[in-house]
């Protein structure tokens, strides 16, 4: 009988597969060379093949579709529980192969090259930045070696640290001015750096269509939107937009029985960049909702009011995912409530 079911543990140059036919009986389990794996997946019958969602993961499900086969990503907590003990390849492609068997299972969409490379420019960009927040730090700390000491936060040194270098009067010796003086410069370059990625992240917003409708929604800009409309990838993955916002960890952990809901603290299990992105933008937004009258900002106000602040940027920013599926799902414009209905 043909492979219907393949497991795939990819690796670096070892890769392990595991496949069985219709009936779940083992017709296949060997090692492949890097080289060697979209050889033998080009003579197999087009079947289905699990991959754990890690490193490389994107790519090999993109070659492997172009070869006719259907690809399935998993994340990786949910394969543990089908593997058997012992920790090898051979079991790890096992399990694969039986997790991507089950009717209930939750998988990953395969990302696009275009995708991935909007994702690399968000991840170069954060770090630069905590590049740049370790060059103020030590630049912070060498200063108060010499009893200088600069607030925190980029802007302030920005602006101080010149003034530093040129106060002939502080104490500050000659090599430290000189040291320095070297560092203000790489700070200079990491902030240049930065605002470059700025600019390219707006003007990847501003050529993607998607990306446009979802920069309508409150609280979202360029670089949160492009984050989401990379990330999501096929929106109709999720079932729904609560689905969705419970994958980015923004929504509280249930530990429910007997009929009796309990809900515990936010689960923060997800992608901590767009959740981050997400709650910060929903803080913006808190801060100028009292001058609001449309609905959603007095929804806000109200949770505001009898919760604490952090509560309702949460809250706010689970809403703000779940619009966002729907505006990608359905491929609808961002249609805000009317004050009439705030009102009501």
């Amino acid at each position: 009988m043909e492979i219907t079911r393949v497991g795939l543990d990819i690796a670096k140059q070892v890769f392990q597969v595991h496949g069985v036919d219709e009936r779940g009986k083992i017709r296949v389990r060997k090692q492949l060379a890097r080289a060697k794996v979209l050889e033998f997946f080009a003579q197999l019958p087009p079947c289905l093949i699990g991959i754990e969602a890690c490193g490389s993961a994107h790519y090999w499900g993109r070659e492997l579709t172009k070869l006719g086969h259907t690809v399935r990503l998993m994340a990786a907590q949910f394969v543990v529980p089908y593997c058997k003990r012992g920790k090898n390849d051979a079991n790890d492609a096992e399990a694969i192969c039986e997790a991507v068997g089950r009717p209930n299972m939750r998988f990953v969409a395969v990302k696009s090259e275009e995708q991935q490379s909007v994702l690399m420019v968000h991840r170069a960009r954060t770090l630069v930045v905590a590049n740049r927040t370790a060059q103020v730090n030590q630049i912070r700390g060498l200063l108060g070696e010499f009893g200088l000491v600069v607030a925190k936060g980029v802007a302030r040194l920005r602006r101080e640290l010149p003034g530093i270098l040129e106060d002939a009067e502080n104490g500050l010796p000659v090599l430290a001015r000189e040291v320095l003086s070297g560092l203000l410069e790489q700070f200079h370059q990491l902030d240049a750096r930065v605002s470059a990625y700025d600019r390219q992240i707006r003007l990847l917003a501003e050529t993607s269509e998607p990306a446009r409708r979802l920069m309508k929604v409150e609280a979202i800009g360029p670089q949160t939107a492009t984050a989401l409309v990379a990330s999501m990838g096929d929106p109709h993955v999720f079932k729904n937009g609560r689905s969705y916002a419970a994958s980015l960890g923004i929504t509280p952990r249930q530990h429910s029985s007997g009929g009796k809901d309990r809900l515990g603290q936010i689960t923060r299990r997800g992608d901590r960049y767009l959740r981050t992105l997400l709650v910060h933008g929903a803080r913006a937004y808190l801060r100028v909702v009292d001058k609001k009258t449309d609905a959603k900002s007095a929804w806000a106000r109200r949770l505001k009011e009898r919760r604490h602040v952090n509560v309702a940027a949460v809250a706010l920013a689970a809403k703000h995912a779940r619009v966002a599926w729907a505006i990608l799902a359905h491929g609808t414009d961002y249609r805000p409530a009317g004050p009439e209905l705030a009102a009501a």
